[in-house]
């Protein structure tokens, strides 16, 4: 135990998330499936076809939103955003969550415009150490937990979930 610094992490290098411990040696989706508070996020992630993406070679920073996150939608939108005639509009959402590249939460800088794979842009909002975006339609997501290292790239949670224009 020569030389090991502590961090916000773990010795082993993970950070726990919904009561399980997200390993740099794990891919994104592996991570999130542990979750107990990303439950519906991985459903929608399923349900959207998304799977396959989110386990290639990225990297990828994914904005991922709690099960309470998705609470706060109005009533039956999760339920009818993961019914198959509307995997175009979840799959939408989903990747508006998604950007290029592997940005930890020191890389997003106060008034950062994001481009989403999904094409429109997220804000970044950076005060006193706290991280906050803010979405097309108007709304904002905190960054609960910041920099959960995946092998292909880095997950931020959050408390809302985000919303494209279109």
């Amino acid at each position: 135990m020569k030389n090991m610094q502590m961090t916000s992490t773990d010795a082993a290098g993970g950070v726990m998330v919904g009561g399980a411990m997200m390993t740099p040696d794990k891919d994104i989706v592996d991570n999130a499936v542990g979750s107990s508070e990303h439950t519906t996020l991985v459903a929608a992630v399923k349900a959207g076809g998304l799977v396959e993406t989110l386990k290639g070679a990225g990297p990828f920073t994914v904005f991922a939103p709690t099960n309470a996150a998705f609470e706060k939608l109005p009533a039956g939108t999760v339920n009818t955003l993961v019914m198959p005639e509307n995997k175009q509009k979840l799959t939408t959402i989903l990747t508006y969550h998604v950007v290029p590249g592997r940005l930890m939460a020191a890389d997003l800088k106060d008034g950062q415009t994001l481009t989403t794979v999904e094409g429109e842009t997220l804000t970044v909002m950076a005060k006193g150490g706290k991280v906050m975006l803010h979405d097309s339609k108007g709304g904002t997501a905190n960054v609960t937990i910041p920099n959960v290292v995946s092998s292909n790239g880095v997950t931020h949670v959050i408390d809302a979930v985000l919303m494209p224009s279109k």
